[in-house]
């Protein structure tokens, strides 16, 4: 049975519980700054051990696996101090304020300890499903994707210290909030070539941008539109798919089902797209359950779970990417944002224009 460590028992840590008690695995010990927080999370999941600092965690258990639940100014050293001796992470998004943090991770990552995020959109049926028909040609090449996340804040939700601060979140909705749409998009679409993009402050009161679009092109040469805003009263998250022969569309807010996709076919592919789309799995939502079935399932086999380093980066580039191009003015190439580049150390780089 795996342990399992919870850094962080904010509402977030809740979700961790709930999937893990599904899961052959159980919680051993928790911790955090807030005691309040830390006893109510204790009585509500039986956790038998608890501490108040993260160090005096591991010096006084050995977990297999730590989940990080913690505001993400504290993911990266959190992360370098499990992996440090040998314990696995998980890390809720977004799981680095930089390419460089992230490079820091890998650096101390060896073969006895993996460091995966939560992606949670990749593991329900649907995407599964999707992944599953790239390169069947009953849909044909993808040419086209829309990846709209247009959701709403109200200003008070920034009055919590770390949101909407470069120095602690990290940026805002493109690092934040869209981040988990567009990995899903990266999941399916494949490596991404190059970004232009803009970003913009428009009505929020924050030190980041509210609203960013981009326009990104694969390396399979298909195109996608990206929208990350947290200035849209009716919300909705909404990815498209185009291929040469049908259309897969996903409709929802924060989670998915097998009826929040919608396939349409070309005229004459009505039968092929309709008995390749049946022919995937089904029943599976998205979450953190079905997440945490696949991590804890790789680590019984000593293999490294999914979401790992190397696709947490193609992700994390992406969106240094956007504000690169945002910032600067400039069309930004994968691999562009080397360590000599501002926006390798920080998503802001040379800082946002409204600044």
């Amino acid at each position: 049975m795996i342990e399992v460590a919870i850094v962080g028992t904010g509402v977030i840590a809740g979700f961790h519980a709930e999937a893990l008690a599904a899961q052959h695995a159980r919680i051993i010990a928790a911790t955090d700054v807030d005691p309040a927080a830390l006893a109510a999370y204790e009585s509500r999941w039986s956790v038998p051990a608890v501490y108040s600092t993260l160090d005096e965690l591991l010096r006084h258990e050995k977990p297999d696996l730590a989940t990080l639940c913690t505001p993400p100014g504290l993911h990266a050293s959190q992360a370098i101090a499990c992996l440090s001796q040998g314990i696995s992470v998980l890390c809720e998004k977004p799981p680095v304020l930089s390419l460089a943090e992230l490079d820091a991770i890998e650096a101390v990552t060896g073969d006895d300890a993996f460091f995966a995020t939560v992606f949670q959109h990749r593991f329900g049926s649907g995407a599964v499903r999707l992944r599953g028909l790239i390169g069947d040609p009953r849909l044909g090449r993808p040419v086209n994707a829309v990846c709209h996340t247009l959701w709403f804040r109200p200003d008070e939700y920034f009055a919590v210290p770390w949101r909407g601060n470069w120095d602690v979140e990290g940026g805002g909705p493109t690092m934040g909030h869209g981040i988990h749409q567009f990995d899903l998009l990266l999941s399916i679409m494949g490596e991404w070539r190059e970004v232009v993009a803009v970003a913009a402050r428009q009505a929020k009161p924050t030190a980041t941008e509210d609203l960013s679009c981009a326009i990104v092109t694969f390396s399979n040469g298909a195109v996608a539109t990206i929208v990350n805003s947290v200035l849209s009263p009716r919300e909705q998250s909404y990815l498209r798919f185009d291929f040469e022969h049908a259309s897969v569309e996903l409709d929802h807010v924060y989670g998915y089902t097998d009826k929040n996709w919608r396939v349409t076919a070309a005229p004459g592919h009505e039968p092929a797209v309709t008995s390749a789309w049946a022919e995937g799995p089904t029943g599976v939502p998205s979450g953190h359950t079905a997440q945490f079935a696949s991590v804890l399932s790789a680590l019984e086999a000593g293999t490294p779970p999914p979401v790992s380093l190397v696709d947490t980066r193609m992700t994390v580039e992406l969106i240094a990417a956007i504000y690169a191009s945002a910032f600067t003015g400039a069309r930004i190439r994968r691999g562009e944002l080397t360590p000599d580049s501002p926006f390798y150390q920080r998503m802001d780089g040379t800082g946002a224009p409204w600044n």
